[in-house]
């Protein structure tokens, strides 16, 4: 049996488009899972709000030597339970309690960022490097992308009855603070997983438009994260081969993907309700 160590060294000796390829898939599947609940509980502003939010969280992680993808979840959870708390003791809006609070922690992050640039180099982390991600960055989007879809896996359910009615989810004896903030957790793990790959600018697309693509094209809730699962794999994929012909970055070539995919899809779903695919009609 390989050990972990094993593993990493197996996959820094891979050449840089297998580990991009790799790399693609481990950041594919967890953000392609929780897509599709927040397409449901319509909460893209929330993924773009961690996203932003985990920044200061990297820096000061750089800054006092610890991992920095426990300086992200950290920053990311803060921030979840600021807007929660915002939102609980005022008369604000939750979407504009996450305004506000992805705003000043991603200025917050600036601020630190400008700080010490020229000390610590944090662009790959800004942006993304994909092809530049080495073994021990695939180990850990691996650990949470499998961590993601085991959860996911036993509690697809509970979580679902969430999205859909939180007050039958308390009848049926959920404990709906519990579910409400995991997948906060879920979604702050699958940010900083992506990292590496897609840095914080683009990973609110990737954990958005898999979940909309297999809303157009899904009636039942399994079939969608099927659907959403294949569609961000496979966009995932060629798009990493796409950016390499064109020499573009993997991680905007993938969004990109995704978008027209979302516009085929929507192009066609809105062809067929009009009858343009029935027989007889052009």
């Amino acid at each position: 049996m390989m050990g972990l160590a094993d593993i990493t060294l197996f996959l820094d000796d891979m050449d840089f488009l297998s580990r991009a390829v790799i790399m693609a898939i481990a950041v594919a599947v967890p953000l392609a899972l929780l897509s599709p609940f927040l397409v449901l509980k319509g909460w893209a502003l929330m993924g773009d709000a961690i996203s932003h939010a985990v920044f200061p969280g990297v820096v000061l992680a750089y800054v006092f030597g610890i991992p920095y993808a426990l300086g992200a979840f950290c920053a990311g959870m803060f921030s979840a339970v600021a807007i929660g708390f915002v939102k609980n003791n005022s008369r604000i809006r939750h979407d504009t309690a996450m305004g506000i609070v992805f705003a000043g922690m991603f200025g917050l992050g600036l601020v630190f960022y400008v700080k010490i640039r020229t000390a610590v180099h944090l662009d790959h982390i800004l942006y993304g490097d994909m092809l530049g991600a080495m073994g021990e960055d695939i180990v850990l989007a691996a650990a949470i992308a499998l961590g993601i879809a085991t959860v996911i896996g036993l509690k697809w359910k509970d979580f679902l009855l969430h999205a859909f009615d939180p007050v039958q989810a308390v009848v049926a004896g959920l404990s709906v603070n519990a579910l409400h903030y995991g997948l906060l957790a879920l979604i702050s793990l699958s940010i900083v997983g992506a990292l590496q790959a897609v840095g914080f600018i683009l990973p609110v697309a990737m954990l958005i438009a898999p979940g909309a693509i297999a809303f157009l094209l899904s009636r039942r809730f399994s079939t969608m994260l099927v659907v959403s699962l294949a569609v961000a794999v496979l966009c995932s994929v060629l798009g990493v081969y796409i950016a390499t012909v064109l020499d573009s970055a993997p991680a905007p070539t993938i969004v990109l993907l995704l978008t027209i995919v979302f516009l085929l899809v929507f192009a066609f779903v809105s062809l067929r309700q009009h009858g343009y695919f029935l027989k007889g009609r052009t």
